[in-house]
């Protein structure tokens, strides 16, 4: 596989951990625990995505290969996954007092929960959505670049989402106050934030991104209950190496993290039998290393 075909399954499977890797963080500033329910959050999203789609997937029209239907599930799925979230801290987190290492294990059991109730719902197996396999775009296999529309669809839809992202962060009331708590949550209250506010519009967007990013990752390979779940150690390494606390660094860290994993079998094409069966072990050795000389991740913790 030529080496430009890696880079742009590289820049596919990064626009998915950075979607979930931006959520993960955003929920992490503000509301100071782990989330370990955030790779099933992105699950959530994808199957609510299977249920809409299966209902509106005849719509006319078509974008880049896909229906107008897929967009309306995509829309679907953001919305569920971040009313599924809401929920959540509003009954279970918000009423603890257990401290982050007690509400880090609180969300283990959350992600069990929200695993077992899709799987007694849709089953264990696989499954894909309604949506017929492409041939390779045309004027890029001369290239020897081998990605069909439906990649294009979700590079650029993660592109989009990322760049409003940063829009709200820097051009609105409610991104600098999210800022302002995320450095310094004492300051801002006493400075007449309405944090729980904040706090609110932070599960709302982290987790509404963690539901596209599940959306497009069960439109780059499979659904299954378990698709967030093994996506999540990933998403945590790209958290801590772009800076622990930095939604840009998340950013960044997704970015690196989704090229690395890819580009794994490049070593194997140059004499060097790592698998990608690897990948995952490689990108961790990577981090270990990234960290030993920048504690703080790639960009710290600034916001």
């Amino acid at each position: 596989m030529p080496l430009l075909d890696y880079l742009a399954n590289g820049l596919i499977f990064s626009s998915i951990i950075v979607l979930g890797s931006i959520g993960l963080s955003l929920v992490y500033s503000i509301a100071d625990f782990a989330n370990f329910a955030h790779g099933d959050t992105m699950t959530i999203g994808a199957y609510t995505a299977l249920l809409t789609f299966g209902a509106v997937g005849s719509l006319g029209g078509a974008v880049l290969g896909l229906p107008f239907g897929f967009f309306v599930a995509l829309l679907a799925g953001i919305a569920v996954a971040a009313l599924v979230a809401v929920v959540t801290e509003w009954i279970v987190y918000k009423p603890m007092d257990v401290g982050s290492i007690g509400m880090l294990i609180t969300s283990i059991g959350i992600a069990f929960i929200y695993r077992a109730i899709l799987q007694l719902r849709f089953g264990a197996d696989f499954t894909r959505y309604d949506v017929g396999a492409l041939r390779p775009i045309e004027w890029l296999v001369p290239y020897g670049i081998r990605i069909t529309e439906h990649d294009v669809a979700i590079v650029l839809s993660a592109a989009i989402l990322v760049t409003g992202l940063h829009l709200l962060l820097q051009h609105t009331d409610l991104g600098r106050k999210m800022r302002a708590m995320a450095d310094n949550p004492e300051l801002a209250r006493v400075s007449g934030i309405r944090t729980d506010r904040v706090k609110l519009w932070t599960w709302v967007i982290g987790a509404g991104l963690a539901g596209a990013g599940g959306v497009f990752l069960g439109l780059y390979n499979q659904l299954s209950p378990r698709m967030g779940f093994s996506l999540l150690l990933l998403i945590f390494a790209a958290v801590i190496l772009g800076g622990i606390g930095s939604v840009y660094g998340a950013m960044l860290g997704g970015f690196l993290i989704g090229m690395i994993n890819q580009l794994m079998p490049i070593l194997t094409d140059y004499g060097i039998p790592i698998g990608i069966e690897y990948a995952e072990a490689v990108v961790f050795v990577i981090m270990v290393v990234v960290l030993l000389v920048r504690p703080n991740g790639i960009a710290g913790e600034a916001t």
